[in-house]
């Protein structure tokens, strides 16, 4: 990390209390005051160019939302609701409180009135995600809480409400029952093209959701933190954050053009950009000053109408254009995966209509 990034560092904690917002001690780390709520924020407030574009771009799709619907219809979405609730330990004020009060604490500062039931699963690798497209649940996995500190799992609940707030849980299920067909048996080939448009658009709402922790928690470190810590998995007290920031320049800038091409296909096999890539857009982010402008009180509301500029720009045309190519280099336009979604669909409907005689 170069000494711009300490400067910024300093420069938070007091830019933040400028901007009314208080810090008080909790079991001997930082957290968000109770009484601060970032009142009736809408997600356009946090919302990445590339999650813009590529939302878009999935917007695009003809019977795309058909498809999905039409997944979570055939009772994938309550085969895995039901296997957490039999298999996990639903969390509580009466069973361990104070994670629970971590989570419920981001759904108050992001001013949301429903908190979604919270499940433990035993799951040795630290991960957490958010299912559900009518009543959204969050699953924590064991090694997740094992491995952070509480002001790290704040990030990561706040994290995760942050996508309860977007509305990404419709997609976000698709994807979830998507990759679990994958894994069991040869998804049908007008589902493939899907699976890659919602891989896509989840990356990007990674790094929403990633700038909503960082507003929750007041502190972008943290969360750079917390996906340092999640990267390296062991040892996190001893790692230094600084070392890791710097790495994060070599992954981005570094290397010639086969290193760049191995960086884009690795990434198009994940959910998630990697750790570092996260952590480098966070913070340029932040030292762009929309974190202290929003955080100041200065963001859009819920019931405001989406300003076209703001939604426009260099930046969400670089995105664009890139999913634009993606589609084609995939050998796919968005008129080609209508028509295989279609084909698919009525196929459906056919084996239904059989299946009633």
């Amino acid at each position: 990390m170069d000494a711009t990034l300490h400067h910024n560092d300093a420069d938070l904690g007091s830019r933040a209390s400028a901007g009314r917002l208080e810090r008080v001690a909790s079991s001997g780390s930082t957290s968000p005051a109770e009484g601060y709520r970032l009142t009736d924020i809408s997600p356009r407030a946090f919302q990445h160019p590339a999650d813009r574009a590529a939302s878009a771009a999935l917007k695009a799709i003809p019977h795309l939302d058909k498809v999905v619907r039409k997944l979570i219809e055939l009772g994938y979405e309550r085969a895995l609701r039901q296997s957490y609730l039999g298999s996990s330990v639903r969390l509580s004020e009466e069973q361990l409180g104070a994670v629970w009060r971590e989570h419920a604490l981001a759904y108050a500062t992001l001013d949301m009135r429903e908190v979604p039931d919270l499940y433990l699963t035993q799951v040795p690798s630290p991960n957490a995600m958010t299912i559900g497209a009518r009543k959204p649940i969050v699953v924590v996995q064991s090694g997740l809480v094992r491995l952070l500190d509480a002001d790290q799992r704040r990030a990561v609940f706040a994290h995760e409400a942050a996508h309860v707030l977007a509305d990404h849980q419709l997609y976000r299920t698709a994807l979830v029952i998507l990759i679990g067909l994958t894994r069991t048996a040869r998804l049908p080939l007008p589902l493939a093209p899907v699976r890659t448009a919602l891989l896509e658009w989840s990356r990007a709402t990674e790094l929403s959701s990633d700038r909503a922790a960082a507003l929750v928690t007041r502190d972008p470190l943290v969360v750079c933190r917390t996906l340092m810590s999640l990267a390296g998995g062991a040892m996190v007290d001893e790692l230094d954050l600084d070392v890791f920031m710097r790495q994060g320049l070599d992954y981005n800038e570094g290397g010639g053009g086969l290193e760049r091409l191995t960086r884009l296909m690795l990434d198009l096999g994940v959910t998630h950009p990697m750790p570092v890539r996260r952590a480098h857009e966070l913070m340029a982010w932040v030292r762009s000053g929309d974190f202290d402008r929003i955080a100041g009180g200065e963001y859009p509301k819920r019931d405001e109408p989406s300003d076209a500029r703001a939604d426009g720009g260099e930046a969400v045309s670089f995105y664009a254009e890139r999913f634009r190519d993606g589609f084609r280099d995939a050998g796919e336009s968005i008129n080609s995966i209508g028509q295989q979604l279609a084909g698919w669909l009525r196929g459906q409907g056919r084996e239904e209509d059989e299946a009633e005689d």
